[in-house]
């Protein structure tokens, strides 16, 4: 018999609870998609205010360079001197900085959580999930817990605060580059001894000094219980190499406004320039200092022997590194892009500022590099290059140079209160303060009169008070502190650095002027009728009057299209290489005793043309006409060197053999008409 099938008992409910599933998750999905998209505007809101204040903060920026801008038109206008330019962007950067710091809060948000997790390390990013989603946070510095209620404030200041590698990748190339390209070698070589002197002794001399001084005064303040934090010797050393780099540009420019002695200028400009670099130099070597065992701050002879060995290699390391890059630049522009002066100007630029991160990047140092970088431009690149992309160089890097050093000054004002973690002990103060001061003087009266032993033209003691007093200390110094603040030590040097600065800046360089009143320092001095009166040809070491030579008669001409030709000054048995290394302009510019940059570059137009006793003719076929003449120079006793050339000038008098150029040494424009392409060049056998 049959049976009737029954129906499935819960068909209908298993149903139901399908469709009910269904429609939850549906809701659920749809919440969370709603949720999404709710996370994802309220993201885009973050980011176009988190954009609309970073721009806000860039324009506070250009507010006050504009404003620098036109309080100095004014005080130049008003012939106002008391006060320069990166004294008054301080100024005005102090104002920012107070009105950001207490005059403007912004509201807390609803959205801000404050959630403690217990750690043992501070790392620098955080995922965070957030409800299967994961959040990356980045460490922006350590918030005191008395600023709990105060994040959103703090945050703002950060937003003005920028990363100390924007100063050293992107603001000091271009100001250390324009004081290398700018150099006027003329007088900085005819007192480079002592300049190297003041730079490389004088910096390593009151570096120790200062270290030894802060020591002293580090030690007593933890026997009085001042000190809340590990603050060691190598410290105190780093913290002399920081504040040894002098940075006058506020005395410069009235010494260069005034038209202050040339010797005077090249001296401090010489010893600023310099001393910058081996400060950085020696404050890396310092940092590498790391002795074996496990007290890392014990003093160790092979350490320290190690750290010297960094010193040398990073600094002339850097140095080759700067020198192969100009040259290689030199090149380039010798063979071609002449014709282009948009590409000139461009691949002159890049080449420059690739040399600072190239030297970073390969472990050296960019200061050093880019600065004779630009040392090496100038002398060789420079004449390479048209009209067009002189003028454009000049002003380019004339303009870089001005606006990041003003924007560098400007925002140490405002740093003063918008960075998070000042440390003001008034005892490290007032002892940096002594440290500096006697550091600056072991650098300038113990050297200057080593250096007047063996000097004819005397340093004398009204210039030596006016370098000691001219020692101010302004953009690497803050660069090289504001670079590492992670540490107590290193906030404590970060926060006096900016009172040192401050007091050198305005009133060290706002005393300029008196201290000339009152040391007596002649101003309104002619630097050619100062060439005039002194003969620079005994100034000079004979090591850089036989470079000068070389360099002259070879590298010059090989290097670019200034200069006697090759085929003038190499032996007659390199005629063929000396014509295939020889550029056509080479000839059209044999007429040009002086060049057009002689402002910048020392060249066969600021040496002497009083050369020896043959002047030989050159046309641009090459050919020569040898004529006898006796030179001035001879005739006024040159001394061993100018004897020596003219004996061996009257044992070949009827056979010459073009040797190349004598030069004497970097001296007075000649007085020489051109009416041709017809060059009068004067040689010895």
């Amino acid at each position: 018999m049959g049976t009737t099938p029954r129906p499935l008992v819960g068909v209908k409910p298993s149903n139901s609870l399908l469709l009910l599933a269904f429609l939850l998750t549906f809701v659920l999905v749809g919440s969370r998609g709603e949720s999404n998209a709710m996370d994802n505007v309220a993201t885009e809101r973050m980011a176009e205010e988190s954009h609309r204040q970073d721009s806000a903060n860039l324009l506070i920026f250009i507010m006050l360079l504009t404003l620098t801008i036109l309080t100095i038109w004014l005080f130049k206008h008003r012939r106002f001197r008391f006060l320069h330019e990166t004294g008054l962007a301080m100024i005005y950067g102090l104002l920012v900085g107070v009105i950001l710091r207490f005059g403007v809060h912004v509201p807390q948000s609803m959205s801000d959580l404050v959630l403690s997790c217990a750690v043992n390390a501070s790392p620098a990013t955080l995922l965070v999930n957030v409800s299967g989603r994961f959040y990356e946070y980045t460490l922006k510095g350590e918030v005191s817990r008395s600023k709990g209620h105060q994040v959103q404030d703090d945050e703002m200041l950060r937003k003005v605060t920028f990363d100390p590698e924007v100063f050293f990748n992107i603001l000091l190339p271009p100001i250390i580059f324009h004081a290398g390209y700018s150099l006027k070698r003329r007088h900085f070589f005819r007192n480079i001894g002592s300049i190297l002197a003041y730079a490389f002794m004088g910096t390593v001399i009151s570096c120790f000094v200062i270290g030894l001084i802060m020591y002293g005064f580090v030690s007593f303040m933890k026997v009085v219980g001042q000190l809340a934090g590990d603050f060691y010797f190598t410290d105190c050393l780093f913290f002399g190499a920081i504040v040894s780099a002098t940075d006058p540009v506020t005395v410069l420019a009235i010494f260069n406004e005034l038209k202050v002695d040339v010797d005077l200028y090249a001296l401090l400009f010489g010893e600023s320039v310099l001393n910058d670099a081996v400060a950085i130099v020696l404050s890396s070597s310092i940092v590498a200092y790391q002795p074996a065992g496990d007290n890392s701050h014990s003093f160790e002879a092979m350490a320290m022997l190690k750290s010297f060995g960094i010193f040398l290699g990073v600094f002339s390391g850097s140095f080759a590194l700067g020198v192969a890059t100009g040259v290689m630049t030199a090149l380039i522009s010798f063979h071609m892009l002449r014709d282009f002066p948009l590409l000139e100007t461009a691949l002159f630029f890049l080449m420059s500022w690739s040399t600072f991160l190239l030297a970073e990047a390969c472990g050296f140092t960019g200061v050093v590099a880019v600065l004779f970088c630009g040392i090496t431009q100038a002398h060789y690149t420079y004449n390479n290059l048209s009209p067009e992309s002189q003028d454009r160089t000049k002003q380019l890097f004339e303009l870089l140079n001005f606006l990041a050093e003003n924007f560098i000054f400007s925002y140490m004002g405002l740093t003063l209160f918008s960075f998070q973690s000042h440390v003001f002990n008034p005892m490290f103060i007032i002892g940096a303060f002594v440290a500096v001061f006697l550091g600056r003087a072991a650098n300038i009266y113990p050297l200057s009169f080593l250096l007047n032993l063996g000097r004819k033209n005397k340093i004398r003691s009204n210039f030596q008070h006016v370098m000691m007093f001219a020692g101010l200390r302004g953009a690497m110094t803050f660069a090289l502190s504001i670079r590492d603040t992670a540490t107590y030590a290193r906030q404590m040097m970060f926060s006096t650095t900016l009172l040192i600065v401050f007091f050198t800046v305005w009133i060290c360089g706002g005393g300029t002027m008196p201290m000339l009143s009152f040391m007596s320092i002649p101003v309104g001095v002619d630097s050619d009728q100062e060439n005039a009166r002194r003969n620079t040809k005994h100034e000079s070491a004979w090591p850089f009057r036989m470079w000068y030579n070389f360099d002259h008669n070879y590298l010059k001409p090989l290097l670019t299209h200034s200069g006697p030709p090759l085929t003038a000054t190499l032996p007659a048995c390199c005629g063929p290489l000396a014509r295939c290394l020889t550029s056509p302009q080479a000839y059209e510019n044999e007429g040009q005793l002086h060049d057009d940059d002689s402002d910048f570059i020392l060249n066969d137009a600021s040496v002497s043309s009083m050369f020896a006793d043959v002047t030989v003719s050159t046309d641009a076929s090459g050919s020569h006409t040898v004529n006898r003449k006796r030179s001035s120079t001879a005739s006024t006793g040159g001394g061993p060197w100018d004897e020596g050339l003219d004996h061996e000038l009257a044992q070949a008098e009827n056979e010459v053999a073009i040797r190349g150029t004598r030069l004497v040494l970097p001296m007075d424009d000649p007085v020489e008409s051109v009416g041709s392409f017809h060059h009068r060049l004067q040689y010895h056998s």
